[in-house]
This record gives C-alpha cells, sequence and structure tokens, in this order.
C-alpha cells in the first residue's frame, strides 16, 4: 500500500527473515565471520545466540544462499520440542530421506550411507539448526553422537546452532562437558546502536529505490532506536507502521512527533508485558577459552505471572464489553419507549464492574 505512495519498489520492513536485506552490523558481520570460520574446519559446532528478532534466521539464510555455488550439501532444521528420535527423524526428513516409519536403526544406517555418498563425492554436509534453545538435552547428545561419523580425520557431518541467549546457559549447565567439547566458536549477537539502527533502517530503504520521500528526522532515527533498542525485527514493526501511518495522512516527513504518535498507537493496540530478562552482552568463547558463558532466563514463577496477567487483561477487555453491550441495550430500550426495570438494569451494570 504505502510503497505505491512513496514510490518504493516494494515493502522495506517484512517482518520474514530475507537474506537480500541482511545489513552487516559489526556484530552481524563478527557473527558471519565466524559461521564462514567454522565452514573452513568443517567439524564441530559453532553457536550462535540473540535476542528475539536479533538477526539470526536472516544470517542463517544469507550462509545458505551463498553456499549455492560451493560443494556442500546444507540444510536447515527449525526446531520445536524434539526429543533425539524425533530430532533423528527431522534430520533425515531435511536431507530428503525417508523417515517416516522407519526404525531409529535404520535411521541411523540410512544417515551414514547418505554421508558416507556424499563423501566420495567430495561434498560436505552441513546442517543448520534454528531455535536452538528450545532442544532438550536428549536431543543435543543426540547431535554430538551424530557429529562423530567421520571418514579417517574427516568429520562427515557438521552442524550451526542457532538460538536464543538461554542457549548459551544450556550449553554450559552440568552434564554438558562432552557438547561443549564439541563447540568450536560460540558468539552472543547484540542489539544494533544507534548510528547502526540508522543505516539499517536507510540500508533497506535503499534496496527498494528510496529517494528521501519521505524524509526522516535524526530526533525521528534517535526515538526508533530508544523504542526498537536496536533489535532488528523490532525497527521493521515500527517503521512498517510509521510508513503506512504517513501514507495515510499524506505525509512526506516522519519527525519524533511522528514517530511517537504511531508508537502510542500501538501501545493502545498491544497489551503491556513486563520486560522480565535482559539479554546478554555479545560474548565469543573459542573452543580453547573455558570461561562460560551466562544468559538470563526467564523462570517458571515469572513464565506464570506473565499468563496471569494476560487472562486478567482478557477478562477486563470482557468486562468492558459486557457493560458497554448492556449500557447500549438499555439506550435503545429508552428511546424505542420500551418498559425498563431500571433496578435489574443498574444490578446488571454492577455485576459488570
Amino acid at each position: 500500500m504505502y510503497e505505491r505512495f512513496y514510490n518504493l519498489k516494494t515493502k522495506p520492513f517484512r517482518l520474514s527473515p530475507d537474506p537480500r536485506f541482511l545489513y552487516q552490523s559489526k556484530g552481524h558481520s563478527k557473527a558471519l565471520a565466524y559461521l564462514r570460520y567454522g565452514l573452513q574446519l568443517g567439524e564441530g559446532f559453532i553457536v550462535i545466540t540473540g535476542e528475539i528478532g536479533a538477526g539470526k534466521t536472516t544470517l542463517a539464510r544469507a550462509l545458505l544462499n551463498s553456499l549455492q555455488t560451493e560443494n556442500i550439501v546444507a540444510a536447515q532444521l527449525v526446531t520445536t520440542q524434539l526429543e533425539s528420535d524425533e530430532l533423528l527423524r527431522a534430520v533425515c526428513s531435511a536431507f530428503g530421506l525417508q523417515a517416516q516409519g522407519v526404525a531409529k536403526a535404520q535411521l541411523l544406517k540410512n544417515l551414514e550411507t547418505f554421508l558416507m555418498a556424499r563423501a566420495r563425492e567430495g561434498k560436505r554436509v552441513l546442517l543448520l539448526v534454528d531455535e536452538a534453545q528450545n532442544l532438550p538435552a536428549s536431543a543435543l547428545e543426540e547431535l554430538r553422537m551424530l557429529s562423530n561419523y567421520q571418514v579417517g580425520e574427516r568429520a562427515l557431518m557438521q552442524s550451526f546452532l542457532l538460538g536464543q541467549g538461554e542457549f548459551q546457559a544450556i550449553v554450559q549447565a552440568e552434564g554438558m562437558e562432552q557438547f561443549r567439547q564439541r563447540v568450536i566458536a560460540s558468539y552472543h549477537l547484540g542489539p544494533l546502536d544507534e548510528p547502526e539502527t540508522r543505516a539499517y533502517i536507510e540500508h533497506r530503504l535503499g534496496l527498494v529505490e528510496w529517494e528521501g520521500d519521505p524524509s526522516i528526522s535524526d530526533d525521528a532515527y534517535h526515538i526508533i532506536h530508544e523504542h526498537s533498542e536496536g533489535i532488528p525485527r523490532r525497527i521493521n514493526t515500527l517503521c512498517d507502521r510509521l510508513f503506512l501511518y504517513g501514507c495515510l495522512e499524506e505525509l512526506h516527513e516522519f519527525t519524533a512527533d511522528t514517530v511517537r504518535f504511531v508508537i502510542d498507537e500501538q501501545k493502545q493496540e498491544t497489551p503491556k508485558i513486563r520486560k522480565l530478562a535482559t539479554a546478554p552482552e555479545p560474548q565469543i568463547h573459542l573452543a580453547a577459552d573455558n570461561s562460560a558463558s551466562t544468559a538470563t532466563t526467564v523462570s517458571d514463577s515469572e513464565r506464570r505471572l506473565i499468563a496471569l496477567e494476560k487472562r486478567v487483561e482478557a477478562l477486563e477487555a470482557r468486562v468492558r464489553k459486557d457493560r458497554d453491550r448492556i449500557q447500549k441495550l438499555i439506550m435503545m430500550a429508552v428511546l424505542s419507549g420500551d418498559d425498563v426495570d431500571l433496578p435489574e438494569a443498574l444490578e446488571a451494570l454492577r455485576k459488570a464492574d
């Protein structure tokens, strides 16, 4: 809609990950460098973590796109709560192997045959696992066991694991020593700083042939960064809404007041949820470094509190809706001359309150 009004080639702030729009900030460039470093080694695990919306999946897809002309067979797996056997089936399916109705022993044999065949062809096999924080310990152990497949000194499959900040804590947990020994590099992807936020927005706009309409003031960029906290997905959400509002109001300049108005609109539409966790600062850990990386996690009691707050908000919304409906019925009855049992109506309103 707004792309026609502002003469843009396409929407610049889509929420779905698109490697064509990858902006290589300092953090994203480092993360991509670590992924490529892992490719050169051809073994073990590379771990990339970051807050929700930090751009991990976009990085992964950009890497996969860059591998299309290389001698690598790659597959991407977006995980949920998969136990070890389910994970094995998902891995086989990702590489195009029959997985349903096949016993685990046969799955392992089929996967080994597939890996050996690719090795004879001179190809390397790469598994990219997204949302790795959802994997239980049994599934991570299954991945570790799969990393044991090798010919001589050469590993037959390598895995890149991308997840939210809490995955660092999972890896550092007791009982994960064998898995940690296979991690050759780890990096936490932090938020964009204020200059990077502006550069990120202008980068995406430049890719859709933006020619300065609408103009965006320095103060507007500042408010966008402040509200989004430098998280790319939050920037996209706000900017997409900002451009839509500008189109509807036929604006050709976005000021700080314009951005604040759009933010206030979004707040009125979205229930407020307390911020319970703060992402850790960017950290790099090589396999030779035994220092532990910690991440702030949300406790079970805090999760229950969030759920309770959501239920209260839903009940309050229902009460408001019932009250409005009763008031409307009373008013319609009065205006039409119908008899109204006023005490009964007032009692109904009191209960709605």
